[in-house]
């Protein structure tokens, strides 16, 4: 999602084009006033990637962006308004073919839900994204999607699992308000690895207080890990220990900044020591281990080059451009 103001259209666009480049497939943008929906039809015609509309609270800014030519909807019928309001939006959407998630989170379940099941739980969520999904059907709308969202991982994995016995709907997954950096992406890799290791779940979206394009690699590192998808860089990096005897922290996270626009799925490595760092990562296609002065690069464990340190991750960072046919600044 992205977190430039809406109205701002040259920024948006700019960040939409960044996001589309770092393998971000489905873009969502805050739709929060009249301005931002005459935005939105400007935004549509300079970018390829499929455009979301994040709608709360007025039901008119949902049919002003259907109308704007949002390739989709995310609304909470919860606090959208009544039911006949939905119901516009509902009519609207499916005249113009056009799909709508239902955005459930714990933190706007309804009262009487909240009421009977003591809080916002995940049986309370379950219920709540059932009512929704009956209401869009009423309607004639069944192409749509749920997401069940709490800032409690298992409150979550709970929920997505109890809608899934319940119903075949796509389910869009996500730990909302999971925090920055590497709580983060704990939270979002436990929440949604847990599922879709499980069958459960059909698009993701990770989210961390941090610039959008620092959720990608995040995103792509669970799909990656789990074998659903292969794109990029799975960088593989020992932790360092008292053997270390070069940088290998700082040239790891180097390796990792420049290697981020690689698109081709290949495995690198940046190991600690020359010793024992081919081996332990002979699964890679190509790394790096150093030693004191020196490194050595290699290809599946096999030593191929041996190289001074200042060298080694240049030389590394030629080699996976020559492998993979792909430009690395």
């Amino acid at each position: 999602m992205t977190n430039t103001d809406t109205r701002d259209v040259g920024a948006t666009v700019a960040q939409i084009q960044r996001l589309h480049r770092a393998g971000c497939e489905i873009v969502r943008v805050a739709v929060p006033n009249p301005e931002a929906v005459e935005a939105l039809a400007r935004i549509k015609k300079a970018v390829t990637v499929p455009i979301i509309a994040d709608i709360h609270f007025d039901f008119r800014l949902a049919l002003g962006a259907l109308r704007a030519g949002a390739d989709g909807l995310r609304i909470n019928p919860g606090n959208i308004g009544d039911e006949e309001k939905v119901r516009r939006v509902a009519r609207e959407a499916r005249d113009r073919g056009v799909p709508i998630r239902i955005g459930v989170n714990s933190g706007s379940v309804e009262k009487d839900l909240l009421a009977t099941y003591g809080g916002p739980t995940a049986e309370a969520m379950v219920e709540s994204a059932l009512r929704h999904m009956a209401l869009l059907q009423e309607c004639g709308l069944m192409d749509f999607k749920v997401s069940l969202k709490s800032s409690d991982v298992l409150t979550t994995v709970e929920a997505y699992r109890g809608l899934a016995v319940k119903s075949d709907v796509p389910l869009h997954l996500g730990v909302t308000e999971a925090g920055p950096g590497a709580l983060g992406a704990v939270k979002s890799a436990l929440g949604i690895g847990l599922l879709l290791a499980e069958g459960i779940g059909d698009t993701i979206r990770v989210s961390v207080t941090a610039d959008p394009e620092e959720e990608l690699p995040i995103a792509y590192g669970i799909l990656r890990s789990l074998g659903i998808r292969h794109r990029g860089v799975d960088l593989i990096c020992c932790p360092t220990c008292g053997r270390t005897e070069w940088n290998l922290m700082e040239v790891a996270q180097e390796a990792e900044r420049r290697l981020r626009s690689v698109v081709t799925p290949i495995k690198v490595a940046v190991m600690g020591c020359a010793v024992n760092g081919p081996g332990e990562a002979r699964e890679a296609d190509v790394g790096i281990a150093g030693g004191r002065g020196h490194g050595i690069l290699f290809k599946k464990g096999m030593l191929v080059e041996k190289l001074p340190q200042e060298k080694i991750l240049e030389r590394l960072l030629q080699e996976v451009q020559a492998m993979t046919g792909e430009a690395i600044l």
